[in-house]
């Protein structure tokens, strides 16, 4: 594409073109810089991309995307100096990619939990009415028989619309898309035409990133309030919980039409009429603005009724049938890393689930405690690099609603997994100052094996924090740790041993 094509529509504050440079790729890192491609240099984090102009330059970068201009750039390189690198690099992107959103039904899920059970949800009821469906999130982006491990829930700009035009190529028709408050706080969906947006719920996590609650619901509110404003659909809607105390502040600034669901509330949207949650799944009747709804689900817990309620609302916002929406969500019967189960031999429930903050592991602990006939055994830690603030509050949370509390580690990254565990100990501590019926075994390891080792039939294991996750990581690096196959492996050992 030549440069001045791929520039359109962008705020330049100085521009040094060349005269018809085409442009045959862009990359944000300079070690994936080929022969006539464009570097967009990306302030990030932990370090600035303009330190690697140079090195950019030397793999073959003839055009530069900068907020800063570079001392002793060569005369035959292009120069687009903007204000904002990463609101930029969204723009070029689209515009090299040719605007693959505007082509496909978009949905994006915002909120603290409940993002990847809704997109599952979604994706289903879009099968069920013969759509080819993808998801982009937290487990994996999937669509057309492909499956693309997840390296972070929504992918940098470039890498996105990479991936809505090679759906779009493979015949993709709907996304369902998890929108992480970093995604939107670092603008990687700013040129993303949403459909719909919903709003699921806003609790304490990631303040290690945005630092108050305040800021991080204002990351949230950009979805509904900048990216679905600008999108160029025709009808937009947004689906709110309005049962979450933040979702009338979502709402005060959202566009498109406003649909609420709720559970208490008997809201202009989709509410609950009646409802019952088992420890076999959910039956509930929905009323709607395009009727009532009767849904039978394996799923189970009341934040799964919210879940779906979401998706039903976001569906039927988008043309789906009730018969859809009903069958779509019946087919759905689990979700992986969220309550999922290991099977065994000796009557215990043993599941694992991606709680990995306040609100979620309460959600679990409390759907979980109904399917506990005798005891329950949470095992669960907190990630290191991340929100402390959340430590001592999970601690006092799995100290009050478990039976038996096994502290351990998550993924500790470069602190010292002693140090993290101390701070989950202060709420522990809270609740009982005694160490009966708690103990802290560092080695997530070593922890699941102690939980199922103290396990009798009729009891419940849950272990929480890393669900879906295949790894575990050390300092900087990751290595081979899946909870449900190390579960595996204790059980065969159990039954050798036995």
């Amino acid at each position: 594409m030549i440069l001045r094509d791929l520039t359109r529509g962008l705020e330049i504050k100085k521009a040094l073109i060349r005269n018809n440079v085409e442009i045959l790729g862009i990359s944000y890192d300079s070690n994936n810089i080929r022969d006539g491609f464009l570097f967009a240099a990306i302030k990030g984090e932990k370090t600035d991309g303009h330190k690697y102009i140079e090195s950019a330059l030397k793999n073959g970068a003839i055009a530069l995307l900068v907020e800063d201009i570079p001392f002793n750039t060569p005369n035959d390189i292009s120069i687009i100096q903007v204000e904002d690198t990463k609101f930029s690099l969204a723009k070029i992107s689209a515009n090299y990619f040719e605007h693959p959103t505007k082509e496909i039904t978009l949905v994006g899920i915002t909120g603290t939990n409940g993002k990847t059970t809704i997109t599952y949800l979604l994706e289903s009821i879009w099968k069920e009415m013969g759509k080819n469906a993808g998801v982009i999130g937290t487990v994996e982006y999937r669509y057309s028989g492909k499956k693309i491990s997840s390296p972070m829930t929504t992918p940098e700009s470039l890498d996105l619309m990479k991936l809505f035009r090679d759906m779009r190529t493979s015949g993709v028709e709907c996304i369902a898309m998890e929108v992480s408050s970093h995604a939107l706080d670092r603008k990687r969906v700013s040129e993303c035409h949403f459909d719909t947006a919903v709003f699921t719920n806003l609790t304490q996590d990631h303040l290690d990133y945005h630092r108050t609650l305040e800021n991080y619901l204002e990351a949230k509110k950009k979805l509904f309030s900048e990216v679905l404003r600008q999108s160029e659909k025709g009808e937009k809607f947004s689906i709110i919980n309005i049962d979450d105390p933040y979702g009338k502040e979502i709402a005060k600034d959202s566009s498109g039409k406003i649909i609420y669901y709720s559970i208490s509330n008997r809201c202009e949207g989709v509410h609950v009429e009646k409802a019952s949650i088992t420890p076999e799944g959910i039956w509930a009747l929905f009323n709607t603005p395009w009727g009532k709804i009767e849904i039978s689900s394996k799923l189970f817990g009341k934040h799964n009724l919210y879940n779906i309620l979401a998706a039903a609302a976001a569906a039927l916002s988008l043309g789906a049938s009730i018969e859809a929406v009903e069958t779509g969500i019946s087919r759905v019967e689990s979700v992986p890393g969220r309550l999922d189960k290991v099977e065994n031999t000796y009557g215990i429930t043993i599941l694992i689930d991606y709680a990995h903050t306040p609100d979620a592991l309460r959600n679990v602990l409390m759907a979980v405690r109904p399917l506990t006939p005798k005891r329950l055994i949470l095992i669960f830690g907190c990630g290191g690099d991340r929100d402390p603030i959340k430590r001592p509050i999970m601690g006092r949370i799995g100290r009050e609603l478990s039976d038996i509390l096994i502290v351990t580690s998550d993924n500790p990254r470069t602190e010292r997994p002693e140090l993290i565990i101390d701070e989950i100990e202060k709420g522990v501590h809270e609740i009982s100052s005694d160490n009966k019926n708690y103990f802290r075994i560092p080695d997530r390891r070593d922890a699941i094996r102690k939980g199922i080792e103290i396990a009798a039939s009729g009891d419940t294991v849950l272990i929480a924090g890393k669900g879906h996750e295949t790894y575990q990581i050390l300092g900087t690096k990751r290595i081979p740790f899946d909870d449900k196959d190390v579960t595996g492996n204790i059980l065969r050992e159990r039954t050798r041993n036995a």
